[in-house]
């Protein structure tokens, strides 16, 4: 039994190696799907110390709008349009409606409020767009290639593509524009941010904009390659441990830790799944974020935080 569990995998792995590199090809393009969720996360956290557990709904609602326009004939640059014209009215509404209100509440009653508005903005998509599940074809590249003798993806080409093509844009924005450097005044201190004028409620307005334009990228990324379904909520359980591990308020934290995670559980599930009776991509994840909270809370890339009383 140690044999198996140690020993056989590593052999297999010896005996294999350009299987096991299309493994972690395979891996790093479930991680880049999970990281394009966790951006939206962090993104807001970093902003309001909110965790926002409606951005799974998001992706959802993003991907459901989206795909719904199309389905109308909608031309792709108009549905594109469309739905980010859509998602900043959402981020108007969530900020009239629920963050407004909440001003200055404890963390967890923020938390709770968006909870309850994952529910909601899923309600929302279901009523306006139907519960069935969506093909979305958009022309991304799909089949594969080969390098030498190892098979690759040519979606997971694309997603790596769109994944740092959203940090870099990311990062310009928050470093090289006044709504950036504002956004990031607002992260270090709400009421400092206020003493010089930045306007909050403006920015909590922008930064869930970003992270709805966030969520119709992921959506659509997801769309593509299992369809626009209900199931994409669940989503946003498995960025949670991206989270953990990256850093709540690091957006390259969560690109990288979204590549750990996604090669690690198709490693582990591929080469020790079986050993251990299968389906153990449900729960690596967690394991991994429930090691690092033990060892290392604040994540890779997060910044400890002490408190003086």
């Amino acid at each position: 039994m140690m044999y198996d569990f140690f020993i056989a995998p590593i052999v297999d792995i010896a005996r294999n190696p350009f299987f096991f590199i299309e493994v972690v090809i395979g891996g790093m393009s479930a991680g880049i799907m999970y990281a394009l969720v966790a951006i939206g996360f962090a993104i807001i956290f970093k902003a309001s110390g909110i965790v926002n557990f409606a951005q799974g709904s998001m992706v959802l609602f993003a991907g459901l709008t989206f795909v719904g326009l199309l389905d109308m004939g909608v031309p792709i640059w108009l549905a594109l349009l469309g739905t980010v014209a859509v998602m900043v009215a959402l981020a108007y509404a969530v900020e009239r409606v629920v963050l407004g209100p909440l001003v200055n509440q404890p963390l967890i009653v923020l938390f709770m409020a968006t909870i309850g508005l994952s529910f909601v903005v899923e309600g929302l998509g279901e009523m306006a767009w139907g519960s069935d599940v969506h093909a979305l074809d958009i022309g991304l590249p799909r089949g594969s290639l080969f390098v030498g003798e190892v098979m690759i993806d040519r979606f997971s080409l694309v997603a790596a593509a769109v994944a740092a093509t959203m940090v870099l844009a990311i990062v310009v924005f928050m470093h090289k524009t006044k709504f950036g450097r504002a956004l990031r005044a607002v992260a270090d201190d709400h009421q400092a941010a206020l003493s010089v004028g930045i306007p909050l409620r403006f920015i909590w307005v922008m930064v869930w904009s970003i992270a709805g334009v966030i969520a119709l990228v992921a959506g659509i990324m997801w769309g593509t390659q299992s369809g626009v379904q209900f199931s994409l909520v669940l989503i946003a359980f498995k960025a949670l441990p991206v989270l953990i591990l990256g850093g709540f308020t690091s957006i390259a934290g969560a690109v990288v830790a979204g590549l750990i995670i996604g090669v690690g559980e198709t490693v582990f599930e591929v080469y020790w799944g079986q050993l251990l009776g299968g389906a153990t991509e449900n729960w690596f994840a967690y394991v991994v974020a429930m090691v690092f909270l033990f060892f290392r809370p604040q994540g890779l890339f997060g910044e400890r935080i002490i408190e003086r009383v």
